[in-house]
């Protein structure tokens, strides 16, 4: 006679082993919604707000930072944005092999270039701008970086939560920019900024 670990097991069994291995490996690729997310919007929200009471809405401070402090903070909190999400991405591929390791390896190291290029971008172009319409550039070139990398992410993973999160995104960026940079700040702060914080935590509680 058979003992159990000889046994079988049952078609439905083996579905239900499929269907959970299945669901690991999808939640393993989607990754951790807290590093990918949630340094993100901590970051928006602080840079921006800094940069919304430097400007204010009608062209007044709200405070006495200046352009400059605002942008120093606001880039370097998302420069270490930058890395958390690097690493949760190369974090959620380490132990899977072939090409999907490789792509998230691959897309963790354009985080960095991203925010390399927007830097030397900022650097170069925004002295030969006005005040606020270098700080517009600082903050309207950052946005979509980050817009265009968690869209790419989104396609490369097959993660529409990612995908549509970079449409967001983008779609503030363009409004903001239109509106100006008072405005442009607190949409991003307020909407993108609260915002991922709500949304990283929400999807870490409901994968």
């Amino acid at each position: 006679m058979a003992d159990d670990g000889d046994r079988i097991p049952s078609p439905e069994e083996t579905l239900r082993l499929i269907e959970e291995q299945r669901a690991a490996t999808v939640s393993r690729l989607r990754g951790d919604p807290v590093l990918l997310y949630v340094p993100w919007g901590t970051a928006w929200l602080v840079g921006f707000s800094l940069l919304f009471l430097h400007y204010g809405l009608d062209g007044r401070p709200y405070a006495p930072i200046s352009l400059w402090q605002a942008l120093a903070v606001h880039l370097i909190a998302q420069v270490v944005a930058g890395a958390f999400a690097a690493y949760g991405i190369t974090k959620q591929t380490s132990g899977v092999r072939g090409d999907i390791s490789t792509k998230g390896t691959m897309y963790g190291y354009s985080w960095f270039a991203g925010m390399a290029v927007m830097t030397v971008i900022g650097i170069r172009l925004a002295p030969m701008l006005p005040e606020a319409e270098g700080g517009l550039l600082w903050a309207g070139i950052a946005l979509l970086v980050v817009a265009i990398l968690y869209m790419a992410g989104g396609a490369i993973f097959l993660n529409w939560r990612m995908f549509f999160l970079g449409v967001a995104v983008a779609a503030v960026d363009a409004v903001g920019v239109v509106l100006g940079p008072g405005w442009h700040a607190l949409l991003a702060a307020v909407l993108l900024g609260g915002g991922q914080i709500v949304l990283g935590l929400w999807w870490r509680r409901h994968p």
